[in-house]
């Protein structure tokens, strides 16, 4: 029996950072995202090293494990990390190779609003929308005005209407 493409279609959302550590405002957002835009599933991608930001703290193994416990009672995200099988960490080659793994499916990359003030360094960033629909979370203390807004808007940028997320990684580790 032939599958219906439809039955077929997926909409993915993709999460990516370092998650040095992850935190309950990764799973927030993740959990806003599936409700509304009815996302089938969340990828959390974890990286070895964000480009434009420090090494991180802990080690690559440690975060996917911390990240499989925050999201093991969530049946819809999933922790991934693709560096070595891509031979790259930038978004855009991330989201190439997902888009080409996953043919009848539509990707929503998921960021927070503070991402958007160094998006315009971000390898091929103009493209990023052309492979998936960017979707912004607000953050306390961040604005949605940057040089990646402007060039970007038409192309969709999709922002999300939610309580502001007052925890990041860096604040965390600023603690530790």
């Amino acid at each position: 029996m032939k599958k219906n493409k439809k039955n077929n279609y997926n909409k993915i959302g993709i999460l990516g950072g370092s998650f040095d550590p992850p935190h309950q405002g990764h799973l927030f957002i993740s959990k806003i995202a599936l409700k509304k835009l009815k996302l089938n599933k969340v990828i959390w991608v974890i990286a070895k090293k964000n480009p434009l930001k420090q090494k991180p703290v802990l080690g690559i193994n440690i975060r996917i494990k911390l990240s499989k416990k925050i999201i093991k009672n969530s049946r819809k995200i999933y922790v991934q990390h693709f560096e070595d099988k891509i031979k790259s960490n930038s978004t855009f080659s991330l989201l190439k190779y997902i888009k080409r793994k996953n043919k009848n499916s539509e990707l929503f990359f998921l960021i927070g609003a503070d991402n958007l003030k160094k998006f315009h360094r971000w390898k091929n960033w103009k493209e990023i929308p052309n492979l998936a629909r960017i979707v912004v979370f607000p953050r306390k203390n961040c604005s949605f005005n940057s040089i990646a807004t402007k060039r970007l808007y038409k192309n969709g940028l999709l922002y999300i209407k939610s309580k502001k997320i007052d925890i990041s990684s860096s604040l965390i580790r600023k603690y530790w």
